[in-house]
């Protein structure tokens, strides 16, 4: 019964804000956002915990400012989720503008496929959706959703132009066929782990238990590993969909040493992006929640 009460209020809101102007959308997707910050408190609990160890050189009151900052962003990509049925190749232009698509092309045209390399950072949910509008489909990897209805939800908005989704269960797999077959796919790498799928690496300083598939497919496949990350300019009042040159592996032969070097480099992306977007990535997610034998809980 909660199921499907939570699946009708997510249908609702998303529906009802679809069909609002961009900028009233907008306004109605961060007021729910910021609802969300000031009734949640385990969330905020997490939030600033992580910013306490993150960034310990900020006071309480700039950590704070960040946490807002997140719900704002993860409202105003609330309100362009729910845009998606509106938005053509002809007008996401309006939202979204490309920045070094060139690196991107350049990676494909290689024949080896592209590994997407991203994070929950400003508007992730429209990266492969803005690709897609302009005839460049990706894999999307996935958990599925607790909720079945919800999760075929999210699905069907994501997968509108030609996406596909494959679930983690089948990570390797998917990535493998799809990376043989030349084609791309996108990961979202800044989750918490555990092993044998995660290895530990520093992130932010701290060991995080990090997904370490990413590294032993490129590696075995030599797929271009592409950084790519939508974040929201207020200057131009869009999202850039921003494609950095291809990482250069770590090859010594040792192939788990270079499974760990290169995940050590792929964070390291990850946290240079954080760092300079730090109010557009997901503080409220128990990112160092696995912890390498013997250390305490952080939580």
């Amino acid at each position: 019964m909660r199921q499907k009460a939570e699946y009708a209020l997510a249908w609702l809101a998303v529906k009802a804000i679809g069909v609002l102007p961009r900028p009233l959308a907008r306004a109605i997707g961060i007021a729910i956002a910021q609802t969300v910050y000031l009734l949640h408190v385990r969330l905020r609990r997490v939030g600033m915990r992580n910013l306490a160890m993150a960034v310990p050189e900020k006071s309480q009151r700039e950590r704070r400012r960040i946490l807002r900052g997140e719900f704002t962003s993860l409202g105003r990509q609330l309100a362009e989720v729910c845009l998606f049925p509106r938005y053509t190749r002809e007008n996401v232009s309006q939202v979204v503008v490309y920045e070094g698509f060139e690196n991107y092309e350049r990676a494909y045209n290689r024949g080896k496929g592209v590994l997407f390399l991203t994070a929950h950072l400003g508007g992730w949910e429209l990266s492969a959706f803005t690709h897609s509008l302009h005839s460049h489909p990706l894999h999307i990897v996935m958990r599925p959703l607790d909720n079945q209805r919800l999760d075929r939800f999210i699905r069907h908005y994501r997968t509108m132009h030609g996406n596909t989704t494959v679930d983690k269960d089948e990570f390797v797999r998917g990535l493998l066929s799809a990376t043989k077959a030349g084609e791309t796919v996108g990961i979202l790498m800044d989750t918490n782990m555990t092993p044998p799928q995660g290895v530990f690496v520093p992130f932010f300083g701290i060991s995080a238990c990090t997904a370490s598939g990413l590294a032993r497919i490129a590696l075995r496949t030599d797929a271009a590993v592409v950084p790519g990350f939508t974040i929201w300019d207020p200057a131009l009042g869009k999202y850039r969909l921003r494609f950095d040159p291809a990482v250069n592996l770590i090859r010594t032969g040792n192939v788990e040493e270079d499974v760990v070097a290169n995940t050590v480099r792929f964070t390291k992306v990850i946290e240079d992006y954080v760092r300079r977007y730090p109010e557009q990535w997901l503080w409220v997610h128990r990112r160092w929640k696995t912890r390498p034998e013997g250390e305490p809980p952080l939580y």
